[in-house]
């Protein structure tokens, strides 16, 4: 439990900057969801927008610091090979 006056302060800071990471990684995710559902549809100029839309948003969450960007590099690797496959 939080004693000083500083650290009841970054208790609550903290709890704030939690709220906003939760929302900013469920954004990323619910993007990364359409990518896989196009993917699944087997609709290639779909998955194809669906990945486009996808990239600004990953990428933010790399300058965001909710992700870190290897892992961000890796599925957006990952999802534009899929993406690209789908569409030869």
């Amino acid at each position: 439990m939080a004693n000083t006056p500083q650290s009841k302060k970054r208790a609550r800071q903290i709890e704030r900057r939690t709220d906003v990471n939760k929302a900013r990684r469920s954004r990323i995710r619910t993007f990364l969801r359409n990518v896989e559902e196009a993917i699944a549809s087997g609709d290639a100029t779909k998955a194809q927008e669906a990945l486009r839309q996808a990239q600004p948003e990953l990428a933010r969450g790399v300058t965001k610091g909710v992700l870190h960007k290897n892992t961000v590099a890796r599925k957006m690797s990952r999802l534009s090979s899929r993406v690209k496959a789908l569409s030869a």
